[in-house]
């Protein structure tokens, strides 16, 4: 069990990334709508985390030494070695973010289709299961075989070795790494795509810059990595639930779960004897272990309690407390749907304008729409002005587009500004903002 409590500190975080309010496409969706630096974090995280699986731990020394830093003359020379290794692996994974961001660009209107969410959660759901056991994602032996001569010692060796790392080691990473694709596809943004990939670059290679710097004997190999397979496997299948749930109507969605006390108690449970059956298919995987017998059907019996569990305590943690689930723009404040005609207005009555950049494939724009805007601060402030809400869910209309062109709002969602009188930009807000925040922001514009 503690070794499963280590696991689930390392692991952990890519799903409590989708806490904290609101819906949500995703586990680094979350991430992302409380800033990039989180998102990042998050990559680097997973990275590390595929770092200890049993397709890569036990690679480790073994690597260090074919590349020379064992042998390294002083450790000045080891960490250069090591880092050339580490960049080969960024180098791998950077080009793959921007490709993804790249390819996703008109990815998010396709979000809005139900045949299109449930094809991500499949995938979602069948990367959990390699993670779980199922079935391997392996390149073909004969490959494997020439991509495992590569390299050699020095720095060119080194470099050559970080680039195939990541394909050498495809059963673990395979999983993790389509997942925060998948992730990135949906963010349009190839700085933070590309960014995010080399943060996983980096994670994966933390380890094997530690042993070849610093000559340090890691941990033997053993259940513990079972545990970090079965929580990554749990994250990936969290997300394609994620995914299903913020697909679905809002009505539907609050006859499913509750934001009631009683319902978190009950999600809680079902999550702790998913874990707890998992603690008992690790503990049967230790060596010479009188459980060994129980760890295949502990595992299979632990995976849909810890999914669900998870699921209903996320979910209940996003919902408002209240049950107005409406999936528009606040009610409060009169929102104009057409650009012309609100910067008329604004013009007309001395106002200053409100614009607020949204779809309903965002996780964050509807956190906005259902715990910000319905803020009574937030209402009393933005009555004085112009409310304008621009629906980008369709990233094929030419009218959407010159909009978000026009505001410069062309780099994911959620964005919103304050104009002042006469058109000056005063505030802009390009990830969730608490009603604090926002109360305070539309109080300084006039």
């Amino acid at each position: 069990m503690a070794a499963l409590a280590g696991a689930m500190t390392l692991v952990w975080p890519l799903a409590a990334l989708a806490g904290g309010g609101g819906s949500d496409t995703g586990a680094f969706q979350r991430a992302l709508s409380h800033g990039a630096l989180v998102a990042l974090g998050a990559s680097y995280v997973f990275g590390l985390a595929t770092s200890l699986t049993p397709c890569v731990y036990p690679m480790i020394a073994i690597t260090v030494s074919v590349f020379g830093a064992r042998e390294a003359r002083s450790r000045v020379q080891g960490a250069l070695l090591s880092l050339t290794f580490v960049v080969g692996i960024v180098c791998l994974f950077a080009p793959m973010g921007v490709a993804s961001a790249l390819t996703g660009k008109g990815f998010g209107s396709a979000l809005g289709n139900p045949w299109v969410v449930a094809g991500i959660a499949a995938v979602f759901l069948s990367l959990a299961a390699s993670l779980f056991g199922a079935f391997e994602i392996a390149v073909p032996q004969s490959l494997n075989n020439r991509l495992s001569t590569v390299g050699g010692a020095g720095y060119r060796g080194a470099f050559l070795l970080g680039l195939v790392c990541g394909v050498v080691a495809a059963p673990c990473v395979g999983p993790f790494l389509f997942g925060l694709l998948g992730w990135i596809a949906t963010t349009h943004n190839v700085a933070l795509g590309s960014a995010a990939m080399a943060l996983y670059g980096l994670g994966l290679g933390t380890l094997f810059f530690v042993v070849g710097t610093f000559a340090v004997s890691l941990p033997k190999a053993g259940a513990w990595m079972m545990g970090i397979k079965w929580v990554g496997g749990v994250a990936l299948a969290y997300m394609a639930l994620a995914y299903v749930r913020d697909a679905l109507p809002r009505s539907v969605l609050h006859r499913l779960a509750s934001p009631d006390q009683l319902y978190a108690a009950a999600g809680a449970c079902v999550l702790t004897v998913g874990l707890g059956l998992a603690g008992v298919h690790m503990a049967a995987e230790r060596r010479r272990s009188p459980l060994a017998r129980w760890s295949r059907p502990a595992r299979l019996a632990s995976i849909v309690p810890a999914i669900a569990g998870l699921w209903m305590v996320v979910t209940w943690h996003q919902l408002p407390a209240s049950s107005g689930l409406s999936g528009a723009p606040a009610a409060g404040l009169a929102w104009e749907s057409d650009e012309a005609r609100a910067i008329a207005r604004a013009d007309a009555e001395r106002k200053p304008l409100l614009v607020d950049f949204g779809a309903s494939w965002c996780g964050a724009c509807k956190e906005l729409e259902e715990k910000t805007f319905p803020d009574p601060r937030v209402q009393a402030e933005a009555s004085r002005f112009v409310a304008l809400h621009v629906d980008s869910s369709n990233d094929d209309d030419p009218d959407v587009a010159r909009i978000r062109q026009k505001y410069g709002a062309t780099e994911g969602l959620p964005v919103v500004l304050l104009l002042e009188n006469g058109g000056r930009e005063a505030f802009r807000f390009t990830e969730f903002v608490t009603p604090d925040r926002l109360a305070e922001a539309l109080a300084k514009v006039q």
